[in-house]
């Protein structure tokens, strides 16, 4: 009985020890797609690519997407919007995007409530149009499996400049002895933006985004004086899109 316990407790040591000496002769990797690997157990003149299985490549593609969606930054308006943009990809992974962006603001039930009860106006500052270009990076590309039908996405970010089309009330609504009314202004802005597009087929996407503008801007003019400090818009947009 004994020597049958030592024969198994031996067999299991050495398949620990061919385990372990695998496990430590298999390099740790991290792949691109066109990463290069020279497995060690195959020919020394051989070698092996290992490629992800893209359906959708982007490099060297020129796309355009259009769409509409909401601000979310104004307290007292309900902002909808139509977006635009055209991009090109130089990379797989990065990109250069021109965007726009029209706004339709409206006097929503928080502002008229406050008119009616308090009879006064507060301080608004209501977004026009944003024009800018970014630097485009999409480093995440997937697959989701679901109701027997296989989905494609891409997750990307952005990053850039612009201009920022406002008006607001801000040299009247603290003088009582004006009536209140909006002043054109123009900002330059810092883009951000996260951006999901879903392939819907070879050409054709479906994206979810979500646009940040930060800008530095006055508040309303209270003494003859008015505090700049920085502030940022919110949108979020449904586009439909091309690629060629």
């Amino acid at each position: 009985m004994k020597s049958m316990n030592l024969e198994k407790f031996k067999s299991l040591i050495v398949k620990l020890m061919l385990l372990s000496t695998m496990t430590l002769g298999i390099p740790k990797v991290i792949a691109a797609e066109k990463d290069l690997y020279d497995f060690l157990w195959l020919d020394p003149d051989k070698k092996v690519y290992v490629l992800q299985n893209k359906v959708h490549k982007k490099e060297h593609t020129v796309y355009a997407n259009l769409g509409t969606g909401l601000g979310l930054s104004s307290t007292f308006q309900d902002t909808s919007l139509l977006h635009g943009n055209i991009g090109y990809f130089i990379t797989e992974e990065w990109a250069i995007e021109g965007l726009y962006t029209s706004y339709s603001n409206k006097d929503n039930e928080a502002l008229s409530n406050l008119q009616r009860l308090n009879s006064s106006e507060p301080f608004i500052r209501k977004t026009k149009s944003n024009i800018g270009i970014i630097a485009k990076w999409s480093p995440f590309y997937g697959k989701i499996n679901t109701f027997n039908k296989i989905f494609y996405f891409d997750w990307s970010f952005g990053l850039g400049a612009g201009t920022l089309k406002t008006e607001s009330n801000s040299t009247t609504v603290a003088d009582a002895t004006k009536s209140n009314s909006y002043k054109s202004e123009s900002y330059t802005s810092i883009i951000g933006k996260s951006e999901l597009s879903f392939h819907i087929s070879k050409n054709i996407h479906l994206n979810l985004g979500l646009i940040m503008n930060n800008y530095k801007a006055p508040g309303p003019v209270i003494n003859n004086k008015s505090t700049d400090k920085m502030r940022n818009n919110f949108d979020t947009i449904l586009s439909f899109g091309v690629s060629f």
